[in-house]
């Protein structure tokens, strides 16, 4: 059988549900835009009038059959409230990754959606998950240069975003000689557009490999505590003392798989399932691993690959490998 060039194969995949979509869209006059795997409406709508709505406005929709489509999606969940904006997470094929975000104009509608929508029936034998979305305003930005000051950092982020309400910097756990900045703003949307510039790459931000991310709680309660016991031990008996040896990665992110754990069960998505396989290893002691991770409310698997510091004698990396996906996955399932 003759080979289907991608772009034809992945039209031909759900093709009547696409056709289907389109001819609401030009019906309604509803303008979808993709971007980065993901198919956004509003945000705001087109009769939007003042600021964007405030925290606690959005819900996660997790379960979706993957061949359903803003044509279902948006009449229904607008039937118990006004959408200021819709995000249907897609894969390259044209189907959807199994979840959603529905933000309203108020947190009335957020409510209403919980209460009609938390395990309703889309189609026979299809219940979906509705909850409360957590809206984030925090990111990390790791590998700064170790020359990199704090006020230098606030400048140049105070330049080039908007929104900053604190700026931290601690030594990186993950490179050595590099520092990693959690950043405040003051809002989602500010931190959103923050990431997005951040991610671009034109600050003039001195560092190899800027990895900005959306800050995760478990990384942060480390550092602070690190810190604290830094602060605690650097004078002893009036003698400056030398910083502590920083924490490896493994006992920085050494929470995040029973954070993922807890999410999942929170939105009754089952309990993930991690695939790891060391697929290279160099000289100094770094592993790389193919990972995948199968949750069994998102029909996607979350595939990728993560390079990990072999954390002492004997040890495989494996564990390690998984905090580092159990991390990404989590910032997939909470970007918003």
């Amino acid at each position: 059988q003759p080979h289907l060039p991608p772009q034809t194969w992945s039209d031909s995949i759900n093709q009547a549900n696409k056709v289907a979509l389109l001819a609401w869209a030009k019906e309604t006059g509803i303008h979808l835009v993709q971007i980065n795997g993901q198919r956004r409406y509003g945000g705001p709508p087109p009769d939007w009038v003042g600021d964007p709505p405030p925290a606690g406005t959005e819900v996660f929709i997790g379960k979706l059959p993957q061949d359903m489509y803003e044509n279902v999606l948006i009449p229904l969940f607008q039937s118990v409230g006004k959408l200021y904006e819709f995000r249907l997470m897609m894969t390259f094929s044209g189907l959807n990754r199994g979840f959603a975000y529905a933000k309203y104009s108020d947190r009335r509608g957020a409510r209403e959606a919980i209460a009609a929508f938390h395990n309703f029936q889309v189609r026979e034998g299809c219940a979906i998950v509705v909850c409360k979305s957590t809206e984030k305003c925090e990111l990390s930005v790791d590998g700064l240069a170790a020359s990199v000051s704090q006020q230098e950092l606030e400048a140049t982020l105070r330049r080039v975003t908007q929104g900053v309400l604190r700026v931290a910097l601690y030594a990186s756990p993950g490179q050595k000689q590099g520092q990693l900045a959690l950043l405040k703003y003051s809002s989602h949307q500010a931190a959103a557009m923050a990431k997005k510039t951040l991610m671009e790459g034109n600050t003039k931000l001195s560092g190899t490999q800027l990895r900005v991310d959306w800050l995760n709680q478990d990384l942060k309660q480390k550092l602070q505590s690190c810190q604290e016991k830094s602060s605690s031990s650097r004078v002893q008996g009036g003698k400056h003392l030398g910083a502590p040896r920083q924490a490896p990665l493994s006992l920085v992110l050494h929470n995040t798989v029973d954070h993922l754990n807890s999410l999942c069960q929170r939105r009754c998505l089952g309990t993930p399932l991690f695939l790891t396989k060391c697929i290279q290893a160099t000289p100094n002691g770094w592993l790389r691993f193919w990972c995948q991770v199968v949750i069994p409310g998102c029909p996607v698997p979350f595939s990728g690959f993560a390079w990990v510091q072999q954390d002492g004698p004997g040890r495989s990396g494996h564990e390690e490998a998984k905090a580092v996906v159990a991390l990404q996955v989590l910032q997939m399932l909470g970007e918003s």
